[in-house]
């Protein structure tokens, strides 16, 4: 029998024997008295045989380090991802920053530069060409943000040119060049009836901001936040293409059976959305390939938000009957995320989906009520805010028994 038809034979005790035993002869101890300790273990085998299973063994071992749990080691592992995740969140915050702050003082900056250096720079900083000079500041941002090691500002400059991308290709395709009037512009075209100006207007510079995703996807793979973001723009695209407007009206009755005519066309079209990404999401949970992960996640967390917002009662004040379908559909809805999250052990899906849950619950907290009585009453206000507490109370001690039944059982 040759040596490695012996290995094979063994089991994982007497494996792990030679190899000790062959890094005690390597490292000039005294192997013999470590033999002599373990030697039962196996059947009658000669010291040459011996020998030269444990050298087999040895050279073809790779060594797997698992930090025990409580350790050092453990600890800042658990730690290291802690962190990792506020860095994301101070990344994110920067982000949201930095887009208020050009929302709320774009205006004034453009009109300064033009009041205080013109005719100078009237042609420089005109609003059509510093249009096209921030679109190249933004391919900039992206490209070269991909080479800043530190991940916080790497994050902030890659984000800061993808916002750019977005917004100076849809000021372009939209020629509205203030950020006030173009995203007046998306939200009348996404919902509007002509196809041309809904693709113009949503999937173009979305197609633009999803080609720079994969290029930092490519660049920095390591950056696992990039993947759920790519899903938001995909969908995107998806949902404003105009073969999915005309279907619109035989796909958004599967959420809204009944018929309302005072409902906001924009509730229809959500509706509408809302079905073609559970199809896309059935799909790829079908095809059980861990590939998918990152898109069932984001996918799963943009229906959340889709079914709550859909769930509003004020979105049904003329007819209830959609309001009490849709909260049967809702919490079906959740409490599959909720099991099939537990199902594949992800921790990602698991929070989205108890987030998911806690905000409907007191969405629901504070609209049932209303069925009966008004909360804008001082005296029922009060007590509103204080059953909200106990009720907050209540979902924390259960996310908690959650947590210890994922993590600890």
């Amino acid at each position: 029998m040759n040596p490695a038809e012996q290995i094979v034979s063994l089991n994982e005790n007497q494996k792990k024997i030679l190899y000790e035993f062959a890094v005690l002869q390597k490292s000039g101890s005294d192997a013999n008295v470590y033999w002599q300790q373990h030697k039962n273990q196996f059947t009658a085998i000669n010291d040459t045989v011996r020998n030269q299973l444990a050298n087999e063994i040895y050279n073809n071992s790779q060594v797997v380090y698992t930090p025990a749990k409580d350790s050092a080691v453990s600890l800042w592992m658990q730690t290291q991802s802690l962190t990792n995740w506020m860095l994301y969140l101070a990344a994110f915050i920067a982000i949201c920053a930095v887009i208020g702050l050009l929302r709320n003082y774009w205006g004034l900056i453009i009109n300064i530069l033009i009041r205080q250096f013109a005719p100078l720079f009237r042609l420089l900083f005109s609003a059509i060409l510093l249009t096209y000079e921030l679109l190249l500041i933004g391919i900039a941002c992206v490209f070269f943000g991909c080479y800043i090691e530190e991940m916080t500002l790497r994050t902030v400059v890659i984000h800061t040119g993808l916002f750019l991308l977005w917004s100076q290709s849809t000021a372009i395709f939209t020629r509205k060049y203030l950020v006030k009037r173009y995203i007046f512009e998306i939200k009348n075209n996404f919902w509007g009836s002509n196809s041309w100006e809904t693709v113009k207007t949503i999937c173009l510079p979305a197609i633009i901001v999803t080609v720079a995703l994969l290029y930092v996807l490519h660049t920095i793979p390591e950056d696992t936040l990039y993947n759920y973001e790519i899903v938001v723009f995909v969908m995107a695209i998806i949902c404003a293409l105009p073969f999915w407007r005309i279907l619109e009206k035989y796909i958004s009755p599967i959420l809204i059976p009944f018929k309302d005519d005072n409902m906001e066309r924009s509730i229809y079209s959500l509706a509408a959305c809302t079905i073609i990404a559970l199809i896309i999401d059935g799909f790829l949970i079908g095809q059980r390939n861990p590939v998918f992960s990152y898109v069932i996640i984001a996918l799963n967390s943009m229906l959340i938000i889709s079914f709550l917002l859909l769930s509003l009662k004020h979105n049904f004040k003329y007819n209830y009957k959609n309001y009490y379908y849709l909260q049967f559909i809702t919490i079906a809805f959740l409490s599959f995320n909720l099991f099939y999250s537990f199902y594949v052990h992800s921790g990602e899906l698991l929070w989205a989906s108890l987030i998911g849950v806690s905000v409907y619950i007191i969405i629901k907290y504070w609209e049932i009520p209303t069925f009966f009585i008004s909360w804008k009453r001082n005296r029922l206000s009060a007590w509103g805010f204080l059953g909200m507490a106990v009720l907050l109370w209540f979902l924390a001690k259960g996310i908690l028994y959650v947590s210890q039944v994922l993590y600890l059982v």
